[in-house]
């Protein structure tokens, strides 16, 4: 696991807010469409504005023809097929700023090749100075699992298999993974990420389940906000770790007694979506997120 007390998640959640409260600080998440404001200029005005952090989506395509339910209940938002591939759209954020955390929120990586995702997150960590953090997941449409080969009642396994095979490459000088997903024996790859042994790794997904993945190949849980029974879920995590593990939360809304309710749970980062779209639409939005910060802070 990455060191929390070193550069793995506490050294780099640092107040950046006026009137900042200890154990809280705060962040958004974006889906970086073609069509909306581009990740550069949004990270820098994240960073100019005393964000801690931005997370972006991933979705590779949607299939046109599905037949997983949208989690979100309503028709799918075309954001989620109109999305630049996530490693350019961190590179671009990485390049525009120069304290802002930048992360995956999150990556699929039942999707991706293992070899191949290792470099991209060991380059972006060491481009961008050590600020990337490496929010994984498995997602939730089945079909788009597939048409990347991946047989969704496996995803779980694929998952920890091409996690680990990925820690093993970033801390090894010759790397060797044996699972029944992911095997490769004797590989050399670098650069090693800057944050040793490598960037944080936050585990998406609230399912039964999830807190197993968090204490087996995580250093922080991200959940989604979806209501006060969280928080009953986050104290579990704490009586069952048997090493410091973080919790930051995404889908959080621009609510100070949700704030209050994430600051009393020792939540690390509340992070709040913004919507994909132009400059003045984000700012809007970004006001409203400033204004719930303030208020909880006692501003």
């Amino acid at each position: 696991m990455a060191e929390t007390g070193n550069l793995g998640v506490s050294a780099h959640m640092r107040p950046a807010l006026p009137g900042y409260r200890d154990l809280v600080d705060f962040g958004v998440g974006y889906f970086p469409t073609h069509d909306g404001m581009r990740p550069g200029p949004l990270a820098r005005m994240l960073e100019e504005r005393g964000q801690s952090a931005v997370y972006f989506a991933e979705h590779t395509h949607i299939p046109a023809s599905r037949e997983s339910p949208y989690p979100g209940g309503e028709s799918l938002p075309t954001k989620y097929w109109h999305c630049y591939d996530l490693f350019v759209a961190l590179t671009a954020a990485a390049e525009a700023t120069s304290s802002l955390r930048i992360g995956s929120g999150v990556c699929l990586v039942i999707e991706r090749d293992p070899i191949v995702t290792a470099k991209e997150v060991a380059s972006i960590d060491h481009l961008s100075g050590g600020r990337f953090e490496f929010g994984v997941g498995a997602g939730w449409n089945r079909e788009e699992m597939r048409h990347h080969g991946t047989d969704p009642k496996q995803r779980m396994a694929v998952l920890r298999e091409r996690v680990e095979a990925m820690q093993a490459i970033w801390t090894e000088e010759e790397a060797s993974y044996a699972g029944r997903f992911v095997t490769f024996d004797r590989i050399l790859s670098y650069p090693k990420p800057a944050q040793r042994p490598y960037p944080p790794v936050l585990v998406g997904g609230d399912g039964p389940t999830v807190l197993d993945r968090v204490l087996t190949f995580g250093d922080a849980w991200f959940p989604n906000y979806s209501g006060d029974a969280i928080f009953g879920r986050v104290a579990e995590l704490r009586n069952r770790a048997e090493r410091p593990v973080e919790v930051q939360m995404i889908s959080t809304p621009a609510d100070p007694a949700v704030l209050e309710r994430m600051h009393e749970a020792g939540v690390k980062r509340a992070n709040h979506w913004l919507p994909s779209g132009s400059r003045s639409t984000v700012e809007r939005a970004l006001e409203q997120w400033e204004a719930a910060i303030a208020d909880f802070n006692g501003e």
